[in-house]
């Protein structure tokens, strides 16, 4: 009963961190990180004991899951050259320069296991960025950092475990650690695409025979991160990669027919599911600060001497990674400028700035995966414990800290004047998508054919087929390319979506006041609440 009173505190604390957060400026994992904390502080003396293993096991796959459904292709494409270079060459030159940093900064850190912490100190957090910088960031920006956190979680953390492969066998070969890389990498990426793919097929076969339950459907959704993490390994392929790949493999397969209330449901799992998962992490981070101060002072003799020089290490640490990024960025944006000139393809359309270049190196924040990878560094290493494996999370957790607070303070001042120009681009699209799905619509309603058994019916099936399709005339109305039409367009549509939310709010409260009066039973209650709920969501933010 101790676990799951101990799970139900932190699940309670982070929905309370989430209100905290509204009201103090400062970003959530900060404040989780502080309410973990307070909780381990001795007058409380919560204790949460992880498990390495399972703690990787049970965090990283949905969260890589996630961020691979929820990354835009198109985008991701597109920039393609920046995020490979930012997910995969900024890696490896942090793993090399930070690696050898941290083995001559710490001697007691073997060469290898200061690889491995270079490499788990790689992969970058979007999520914080985003909610560092209130979305203020330039729209190529933002993509770019999510871009490279998608790919530089798995690029990151595979080299991690290669580094820490290394430590344990004390055998590393560079032909036959690339060479096996390439297989690793692309055995996860094939494994989590077939994998996603079966799903798809099934979930098809599923439907074409009436089996469209909503909670089924979902259920395969949240198994799929894990199945194709435990199947990748067992196979000797990456897990990460393959949790990614069925990532974005599913957001393909997301647009099966007949699956309008299962998508629906799966948006709010899996925004739910999110926000507990970093939210644990975060916590179970503060949870630990006590715990590892303690572990990496106990073996000297004064505390505060020992904490002070410890802190200055990290410290060290945190601007040898800032610089290293700053100069990868700087270095890589120079030489593709030298290479489109000298391929004849002129100045880029978007010349780089020294803000664009700090925008980005402290936009890499650290956070969750880097956690969650540092936390699955073994207890033993041949049988004796693992060397500094506690100063190695004492310095994870500070890098996290720093990269948090340092991009609190400097985010805002360098965003400090630059209003975000709004997506010209993609509100086009969004305007093009709405007018051609109504005329795809209303030529489908003319086309139609009733076929009614009498006078009436075909009478009445010509009232309805007008009434419908005067409604997508509207949507034309409204997605008008004239600016005076759109603006009385948005006028009308502002007033009718606010007379109907008045209409489904007094029709809420009636039917709560049948309820009340045992005029109506819970399942009636139940499934006409859900209908309306679904009207008031499908009108969108009313102000």
């Amino acid at each position: 009963m101790q676990t799951a009173y101990t799970v139900l505190i932190l699940l309670m604390l982070v929905s309370v961190s989430r209100l905290v957060g509204r009201m103090i400026p400062l970003p959530l994992p900060l404040v989780q990180i502080c309410a973990g904390a307070l909780l381990a502080w001795p007058t409380l003396g919560l204790h949460v004991a992880l498990d390495p293993e399972l703690f990787l096991f049970l965090f990283l796959p949905p969260l890589l899951f996630s961020d691979g459904w929820r990354m835009p292709k198109r985008d991701l494409w597109r920039l393609r050259g920046p995020i490979l270079t930012l997910a995969v060459g900024l890696v490896l030159f942090t793993v090399v320069g930070a690696g050898y940093f941290i083995h001559w900064l710490l001697p007691s850190i073997p060469l290898p296991v200061a690889f491995a912490l270079a490499a788990v100190l790689s992969p970058t957090d979007a999520v914080a960025v985003s909610a560092i910088s209130q979305n203020r960031l330039p729209t190529p920006l933002m993509h770019m950092l999510q871009g490279e956190a998608l790919m530089n979680d798995a690029s990151g953390l595979v080299t991690f475990k290669f580094a820490l492969a290394a430590a344990v066998t004390g055998v590393f070969s560079l032909a036959n650690a690339s060479l096996t890389f390439v297989l690793v990498a692309v055995g996860g990426l094939a494994v989590g695409v077939a994998l996603s793919w079966l799903v798809g097929r099934l979930r098809s076969w599923m439907i074409a025979r009436g089996w469209d339950d909503p909670a089924t459907h979902v259920v395969f959704m949240l198994l799929l991160p894990f199945a194709a993490y435990v199947l990748a390994e067992r196979l000797g392929a990456s897990g990460i990669l393959s949790a990614v790949a069925a990532g974005m493999m599913q957001s393909w397969l997301d647009l099966l027919p007949r699956q309008t209330s299962t998508r629906l449901l799966n948006r709010s799992v899996w925004s739910l599911l999110e926000f507990a998962f970093n939210g644990l992490i975060f916590l179970l981070l503060g949870l630990q600060l006590p715990d590892i101060i303690k572990a990496v002072v106990s073996h000297e003799a004064s505390l505060w001497p020992t904490l002070f020089f410890r802190c200055l290490d990290v410290v060290a640490i945190f601007l040898v990674l800032l610089v290293l990024r700053f100069v990868w960025v700087q270095s890589i944006w120079r030489l593709s400028g030298l290479l489109r000139r000298w391929r004849g393809k002129g100045e880029m359309a978007q010349v780089p700035t020294a803000r664009s270049c700090w925008l980005l190196t402290v936009g890499g924040v650290r956070g969750a995966v880097t956690l969650a990878g540092v936390l699955s560094v073994p207890m033993l290493m041949g049988g004796a414990p693992f060397p500094e494996r506690d100063l190695l999370i004492f310095i994870a957790a500070g890098v996290i800290l720093l990269s948090l607070i340092a991009a609190c303070i400097a985010l805002p001042l360098l965003l400090r004047g630059i209003e975000k120009s709004p997506d010209d681009k993609r509100r086009s699209e969004v305007r093009d998508a709405w007018r051609k799905t109504a005329e795809a619509a209303i030529h489908a309603l003319e086309a139609e054919e009733a076929n009614p058994q009498d006078a009436a019916q075909a009478a009445l099936a010509a009232e309805l087929k007008a009434r419908i399709m005067s409604e997508y005339r509207h949507q034309l109305e409204v997605f008008n390319d004239s600016a005076e039409a759109q603006a009385l367009a948005f006028q009308m549509d502002l007033l009718e979506r606010r007379m109907r939310l008045k209409a489904l709010r007094a029709q809420r409260l009636e039917l709560y006041s049948l309820s009340r009066h045992h005029q109506i039973g819970d399942d009636v209650l139940r499934e006409v609440l859900a209908e309306l709920d679904l009207s008031e969501a499908n009108l969108g933010q009313v102000k």
